[in-house]
């Protein structure tokens, strides 16, 4: 029952991290599920966009690429993205939207390409006349989610990785140079902690006695509709420039619909609102003229963010052995073999592969939040 890293929860960020982990030393991944992957995981609305989240992101998700376009062969015999590009759209025609976002990119060294009106209708039949501007990513990919994480679950436990699903966290506390752990009902040791609780993150902190980092959850609504018309399943995904909803086709007649909202929440299971629900529909009309013949099924995940909106991940240098991978909001699938190869290497005392070693990971360390108070749930 002794390991040399424990990893709080099983989802993408612990079970990649896990993956990584396991050659080198005895993994432990402890999920309070039934399986995992039951909470953001299995809720992603699934693409690949390397300007969600922002600039912050951005570098985490390209440096993603590759892996998830080409894995090793080891890992997978086939890669986990669908090239679908990404249009967004703004409403009124040099209202500077568009120019705005390509802005904010502009030295990202992303593919963006802008759109005028007539632009817009070429790549998204039934546009209505209000939209008048808007950016093209052709990067932009759809993700084979459960692929994906069931690929790292499967990379860790060849490895050697010991995962327990049900095995809630009860107890954390730092004897000598190993944490002693109280996870369902049964007793372990490790010697490093890793906190990728997701929506749960404050509260193994709290247990650990680490210094508090403000990590909300912010839950998020996603809508399948079946339309009374059929559409192209290669449209691309849609996104606001003013961030109120985006979409995706889902087959021949049905889309992925989400309001973007972000209504602060306590960690749990999550379930959409029925006011949520209608407000993507509305938000909808007022976009395409496509009918829709039904609302087919809903729901919602807890997605989790820091007070800049980037993740946190690394050791936290105020309490020994304890290391942050958290706070990934709506983009930990698509960052997450950049973030799983970069703590791991942090862990291991490695440089990182050659793929992430560009990246500025003291971006992305818990001590940036030095000194400011948790109030994220209360």
């Amino acid at each position: 029952m002794k390991f040399d890293v424990a990893i709080v929860g099983a989802g993408m960020a612990g079970a990649s991290l896990a993956a990584q982990l396991a050659p080198h030393m005895r993994v432990l991944l402890l999920e309070a599920e039934d399986a995992p992957g039951y909470h953001a995981t299995g809720r992603s609305a699934a693409f690949w966009v390397e300007t969600y989240g922002g600039p912050l992101v951005q570098p985490l998700t390209s440096a993603s690429g590759p892996f998830l376009a080409a894995p090793p062969t080891d890992f997978s015999d086939q890669g986990f993205l669908r090239r679908r590009g990404a249009l967004m759209i703004g409403e009124a025609e040099g209202a500077g939207q568009a120019d705005a976002f390509l802005a904010r990119f502009s030295e990202s060294g992303v593919a963006l390409q802008r759109c005028d009106a007539p632009a817009l209708r070429q790549r998204l039949p039934g546009l209505l006349p209000h939209w008048g501007e808007g950016v093209w990513e052709a990067t932009t990919a759809d993700i084979d989610v459960a692929a994906l994480h069931m690929g790292y679950l499967r990379a860790a436990r060849r490895a050697g990785a010991s995962l327990l699903t049900r095995h809630p966290v009860l107890q954390l506390c730092r004897s000598g140079s190993a944490w002693d752990i109280l996870a369902g009902g049964a007793q372990f040791s490790a010697a490093r902690l890793v906190n990728a609780a997701g929506a749960w993150a404050s509260q193994i902190a709290d247990m650990a006695k680490a210094p508090p980092i403000p990590i909300q959850p912010l839950r998020r609504t996603m809508v399948q509709l079946r339309l009374a018309q059929p559409i192209s399943p290669d449209l691309p995904l849609i996104v606001d420039l003013a961030e109120r909803f985006y979409f995706k086709p889902e087959g021949a007649d049905r889309i992925w619909l989400s309001p973007h909202d972000e209504t602060p929440s306590l960690p749990c299971d999550a379930a959409a609102d029925e006011a949520d629900v209608a407000v993507a529909l509305d938000r909808f009309s007022q976009v395409v003229n496509w009918p829709v013949a039904a609302v087919e099924r809903r729901w919602a995940g807890l997605r989790s963010f820091t007070p800049d909106r980037a993740p946190v991940f690394g050791a936290d240098q105020n309490c020994p052995g304890f290391y942050w991978c958290a706070g990934q909001g709506g983009a930990g699938i698509q960052t997450a073999p950049a973030i799983a190869a970069l703590l791991a290497a942090d862990i291991l005392g490695m440089a990182p592969a050659a793929d992430y070693a560009g990246i500025d990971i003291s971006r992305y360390a818990p001590t940036r939040f030095a000194g400011i108070t948790n109030g994220a749930g209360d």
